[in-house]
């Protein structure tokens, strides 16, 4: 017994080395089953029986954010909104886009024949070296050189060609893109009325250029693939027929291999279309929450919210990066098996299928001359294993093209379904249609106030009211103030504004002023009723933060009209100055350097100069209606009368939502809300309203002082040892 497993332990002796390599291979071999095993585990459950909780077998809840649409995945939606976006490439049939395609196209093909010419003649030259020709093999090395230059400068133009045919598309998808979302003020209706898009700055930059690209590259990686295929298989079926091989084994060989590959790749293809498209999505969030903090950077330095500022960024950013994350790490073992496959496996393949028609074809068999010598018919067999196996590796690394090509089709996927989402939304808004995002609440805020349930609409808002453009007055009938959101500020508005006529809107924050002017503007639609309007050119609406734009001092105060526009209108420099003038804003035109002074107007006007501009456009443009959004609140109450005076004696019908008394003088008549969905409209008598201010603001004062004189009372009260008057009636009541 001691003996033979003293022979067993001689006969497994391993060396250091040896056992280390086993080792290697045991702890890769390890690894591997650890990660692949949960991936093979998946797969299998989900072709048993659907997604399944790994512990009671049950199916697992849709996430709360989801809003039931498919992700996007290589299907006939995806193949439909790609039709739909072709109309947007191709809008005619003699454009430059078709130009650049078609000689893209030509590129692409002009490629595949050099390819096969230079397959061939390397096999030219490389009998000529078995023959040991040297004047052969220089000719045909001159000759691949003199090939090489119109062959490298076919590659250059390709590349050249796609880049500009993704331009093209880009070009054409942003002009289309800008025409849509400046129609019918759709930029501002997206934003504030509808929830599908929610940066809609990475769709118009982002989104459009990554889907250009990706269409212009694909079309180059799938044309010529397949051309290469067609071509290189019928130079290879026809070399070994001429041969008298037999090229029904090989292709067979062939196209099964390339089957069990693509159903393999399928199988572990992650769903990369889907993956993209959050991808995108969340670097969209991260670049809007960079602009949030741009846009309102001084608030945030004022308040010290650097400290939550930052952590919001640090969160989106760390979304955004598990998320590439996990596209790295799913690529990572797709790339892997589709490098094992198309590279180790195809090429062993390939070996038996250029050897077996070179070893079996009659027409590289060795023969026999007249002398009785023997015909070596090595540099043939030479010639054609050298362009067989060129050709061989061309159509291969076309195959491998097209199959690795399937993974960029479901980014396109992505690509697609944003593109085209962001378009439909476009389109949708332009004509009146909103959907807002839903909100999915608790089960502790279920249960609500039936006043509020009556003051909110459910579902879809429907469109019912009329808007008319009338040349005089501005009229309401039976119009309601809704919000976006549903909330149904004012059930029913009645009132005549006609020219002359100087409207006061007073009440309490929230109560549908600032609504009313947004209406009135055509950013928020009617819902039911009727509003008779002047056309917007006749009204002019000034918000409390007027927009400063980008240009010179004159742009501040003609826009949004050009230099152009100004002088079409008979306006010139020294008009504007008068403008400045009478909003007491001249000062600044020598302090900035004239008009031609280009500067980031935003930062370099105090508040007050920036209201005060606003009020210079309202002079320059001189509407019959002007919409004024507390336009004057941080202007000195002496300069703010002024400007209010010199607008009535230019004819200008002010419509004006203020809470400065001073300002009611310059009005003739009051709408007032009540904040509970009343409202009043009525003629102002300014004195009386004056009036009653003044004794509420006493009674104001006068009702402050109470809790301190009672107070004061308790405490002599306690020093002098009485009792008052006053508590001795309390005590009684």
């Amino acid at each position: 017994m001691t003996q033979m497993l003293r022979a067993a332990v001689r006969r497994v002796q391993w060396s250091r080395a040896g056992a280390a390599k086993r080792a290697a291979c045991l702890l890769a071999a390890a690894y591997g089953l650890r990660i692949l095993y949960p991936i093979i585990r998946r797969r299998m459950r989900r072709a048993g029986g659907g997604p399944q909780d790994a512990e009671g077998g049950r199916a697992a809840p849709r996430r709360a954010g989801s809003r039931g649409r498919a992700s996007p995945a290589v299907n006939a939606e995806f193949f439909k909104q790609l039709l739909e976006l072709r109309k947007l490439f191709f809008p005619k049939l003699v454009s430059t886009e078709l130009g650049l395609l078609c000689l893209h196209s030509v590129a692409l093909v002009s490629r595949t024949f050099l390819s096969i010419y230079v397959a061939a003649l390397d096999g030219k030259i490389v009998k000529s070296i078995v023959e040991k020709k040297p004047r052969s093999f220089v000719f045909k090395l001159i000759k691949w050189l003199m090939i090489a230059i119109p062959a490298t400068f076919v590659n250059s133009t390709i590349r050249y060609l796609e880049c500009k045919l993704a331009l093209a598309f880009r070009t054409r998808l942003v002009d289309h893109a800008y025409e849509t979302y400046f129609a019918n003020q759709t930029y501002y209706r997206v934003i504030s009325m509808d929830g599908r898009l929610a940066n809609p700055d990475q769709s118009l930059t982002e989104d459009i250029m990554m889907f250009s690209q990706s269409v212009a590259h694909l079309y180059s990686n799938l044309t010529k693939p397949i051309l290469d295929v067609v071509l290189t298989s019928y130079t290879l079926i026809r070399t070994a027929r001429s041969r008298g091989a037999n090229p029904i084994g090989p292709t067979l060989l062939a196209g099964l291999v390339v089957y069990a590959t693509a159903r393999v790749l399928k199988a572990c293809s992650p769903k990369f279309g889907k993956l993209v498209a959050e991808e995108a999505h969340k670097k969209g969030y991260l670049r809007f929450m960079h602009s949030r903090i741009i846009a309102n950077v001084e608030e945030i330095a004022f308040y010290r919210g650097h400290k939550v500022e930052m952590k919001q960024l640090q969160k989106s950013y760390k979304a955004l990066a598990d998320q590439m994350n996990l596209i790295l790490s799913k690529r990572l073992w797709y790339i892997m098996i589709e490098q094992f496959l198309m590279k180790y496996v195809w090429s062993s393949c390939g070996m038996i299928m250029v050897a077996v028609p070179i070893i079996t074809a009659t027409g590289f068999a060795d023969g026999e001359l007249e002398d009785g010598q023997k015909q070596a018919m090595v540099s043939e067999r030479t010639e054609a294993f050298t362009t067989s196996r060129n050709l061989l590796i061309s159509g291969a690394d076309a195959i491998e093209r097209i199959m690795s090509s399937y993974k960029e089709v479901t980014e396109l996927a992505g690509y697609t379904a944003r593109v085209y989402s962001m378009f439909s939304v476009f389109d949708e808004v332009r004509r009146g249609i909103y959907k807002r995002t839903a909100v999915i609440q608790g089960s502790e805020n279920k249960s609500k106030n039936e006043d509020k349930a009556e003051s909110h609409i459910d579902g879809p808002l429907e469109i019912k009211g009329k808007v008319i453009d009338v040349d005089h007055g501005i009229i309401c009938e039976n119009v309601p103030i809704i919000t976006p959101n549903g909330d149904v500020v004012v059930s029913r508005l009645n009132f005549k504004v006609e020219e002359g006529m100087n409207l006061l809107i007073t009440g309490p924050n929230g109560c549908g002023k600032s609504s009313l002017f947004r209406i009135l503007s055509g950013l928020w639609p009617v819902y039911e009723g009727v509003l008779y309007k002047p056309p917007p050119e006749h009204m002019f609406y000034i918000p409390q933060r007027p927009y400063m734009s980008i240009g010179t001092l004159r742009d501040q105060v003609i826009y949004p009209d050009s230099v152009d526009d100004m002088h079409g209108k008979g306006y010139q420099d020294q008009d504007l100055e008068s403008i400045l003038h009478t909003v007491h804003l001249y000062h600044i035109v020598q302090r900035e350097g004239g008009w031609d002074a280009i500067m980031d107007w935003k930062d370099v006007l105090s508040g007050g100069e920036k209201q005060r501009m606003g009020m210079a456009r309202m002079f320059y443009h001189k509407p019959k209606y002007a919409l004024l959004d507390e336009c004057t609140s941080a202007v000195s109450i002496d300069v703010e009368g002024k400007i209010f005076q010199a607008a009535k004696a230019a004819g200008i019908s002010l419509l004006s939502i203020t809470h400065r008394p001073s300002l009611w003088k310059y009005h003739s008549h009051l709408l007032q809300f009540d904040g509970q969905g009343g409202w009043r409209f009525e003629q102002l008598d300014t004195a009386i309203r004056l009036s009653l201010s003044e004794e509420k603001q006493r009674l104001e004062s006068q009702l402050a002082g109470i809790p301190k004189m009672q107070q004061r009372l308790n405490e002599l009260c306690k020093i002098l040892g009485e009792d008052s008057v006053l508590k001795t009636m309390d005590k009684e009541e």
